[in-house]
């Protein structure tokens, strides 16, 4: 009888693996023939079938293998970014409203890229009409006169503009710099005074108070953005590993008792170049506050996290800024992000992928006067224009792609995590590929598996589409990649 059942169950399972079809895809190509495009594949869904010969390329899913939890993809709300989508809203309000519905909107299916992840600063930034902090009385080391509305208005309403859209926005703060009289007189550059640590760690937490005050949930706060980087023409501060162990520990403290345990610290947010030493180091004098560090791109490279999470598994690791450039070329910088950040970022451990300005005009405008941050100029993730028209760059469209693969199925349930792939073949070397699991409410319904896939094989010699089979649990699947980035769907069993 323990036979037959096991033979039941065995026919049961293998049924379900054969049914399983890729049904979805959205897809970016180099032709720009397709933009963020969905099809579903023709004349028929492509199936997953019994294992036959492997094609150029072979990728195998090991959805054995389950890695961390992508919380997702966006970018910075600066001052700036703000400040042009509230004119873009007195201008044209449904043009508005559209713009937030394509980049915010995470309900499954909906034509849009699903953006989940904000990065707020926290007071004035090099995108900023002028520079403040929350607190500028000299000397107040009492804070006083601390005033969360020293930020202009539009930060505030075109957040939760952005949260009426996405409530499950996660809004991430981090000061450019503290209060100019708790360093040398001047936001610009220069250190904090160790004898503020404990003012400094209390004003931090009077801004998550501020935020909460206007309505926004602040998922998580860092110290000091790029520590190791103090530049005179804008707010800026060099700040030791000490220094921000110290805060970090006190500030750990406020929250704790102030109703905030839920909100995570998030360390060092600079560059890849120094993984092993900076964010190593705050974990040893500080392990217990910070729940994980976040890179940036512009020095180093991705393979560095595996400097820092060699060293703290458990920690997590965020990927919080990238900017790009005026006049750079739009594939050259598709294929570098998805290969950098939105797949290989992910692949070395972070859960989110996030680029710097999310809307700048086409000048990569305004920015604070005097500011050399931006050398060849700064492009936004979206462009507004004067007129009131907008349009979306590259960065969009890389993210876009990878932010298809892992938000929710279902109203409030999981997120996508990373799963085990690689990949094999001939051509092995023309796709960079990511795996992803979605879980589900009901325990009946079948979990989503997404691969985001990068075609980069646009050499004059070949620039041909690349096919490949791919292999999840001992069944194939064969799909023709184009030049591109492609995001494919499928639903199966979970793997319990």
């Amino acid at each position: 009888m323990m036979r037959l059942e096991s033979t039941f169950v065995f026919l049961g399972l293998f049924k379900a693996i054969a049914s399983q079809q890729i049904c979805d895809v959205w897809q970016t190509t180099e032709d720009r023939e397709k933009l963020f495009t969905y099809f579903q594949p023709t004349p028929d869904s492509i199936n997953f079938a019994s294992p036959g010969a492997i094609g150029s390329v072979d990728i195998v899913i090991d959805d054995s293998s389950v890695y961390q939890t992508i919380y997702g993809f966006g970018a910075s709300l600066t001052d700036s970014s703000a400040q042009l989508l509230s004119n873009l809203k007195s201008q044209n309000s449904n043009s508005y409203w559209q713009l937030l519905d394509y980049l915010f909107n995470i309900t499954d299916g909906a034509d849009s890229a699903g953006f989940s992840y904000i990065r707020v600063p926290l007071g004035s930034s090099d995108f900023s009409a002028n520079a403040y902090s929350y607190d500028d009385i000299s000397g107040d080391i009492n804070l006083n006169y601390f005033n969360i509305v020293a930020a202009p208005s539009y930060v505030f309403s075109t957040l939760s503009d952005i949260l009426s859209v996405n409530q499950w926005l996660r809004v991430h703060v981090v000061p450019w710099s503290p209060p100019g009289w708790m360093k040398n007189g001047t936001a610009d550059g220069g250190s904090l005074n160790t004898a503020y640590i404990s003012t400094m760690a209390n004003y931090l937490w009077k801004c998550l108070q501020g935020f909460q005050s206007k309505g926004i949930p602040i998922y998580a706060i860092g110290i000091q953005n790029e520590p190791e980087n103090s530049n005179p023409t804008y707010p800026t501060c060099s700040m030791s590993v000490s220094t921000e162990a110290q805060i970090g520990l006190a500030l750990r403290t406020l929250m704790d008792l102030n109703g905030f345990q839920n909100t995570k610290i998030i360390g060092y947010e600079h560059n890849w170049v120094d993984a092993a030493n900076y964010p190593v180091q705050l974990m040893q004098q500080a392990e217990s506050a910070f729940d994980g560090v976040s890179f940036h791109c512009y020095e180093g490279s991705v393979s560095d996290q595996a400097e820092f999470t060699s060293q703290y598994p458990n920690k997590e690791v965020f990927f919080t800024e990238c900017s790009g450039t005026l006049g750079s070329d739009w594939w050259s910088d598709i294929k570098w992000y998805m290969d950098n950040l939105f797949i290989g970022s992910l692949a070395y451990g972070s859960s989110t992928g996030l680029m710097w300005n999310l809307a700048l005009d086409g000048n990569g405008n305004p920015i604070l006067s005097g500011s050399n941050s931006c050398s060849g100029g700064c492009r936004g993730v979206v462009q507004i224009n004067s007129n009131g028209s907008w349009s979306v760059n590259q960065e969009f469209y890389a993210m876009a792609q990878a932010s298809k693969a892992i938000l929710p199925r279902d109203e409030g349930g999981p997120w996508g995590q990373r799963i085990g792939v690689s990949v094999e073949g001939l051509l092995s070397s023309a796709l960079v590929v990511g795996a992803y699991v979605t879980g589900r409410v009901s325990l009946v319904d079948w979990d989503r598996y997404s691969i985001v896939v990068l075609n980069s094989d646009d050499s004059a010699s070949s620039h041909l589409p690349v096919e490949a089979t791919i292999e999840f649990r001992g069944m194939r699947a064969t799909y023709t990649f184009p030049v591109g980035v492609t995001t494919l769907w499928w639903y199966a069993p979970a793997n319990l």
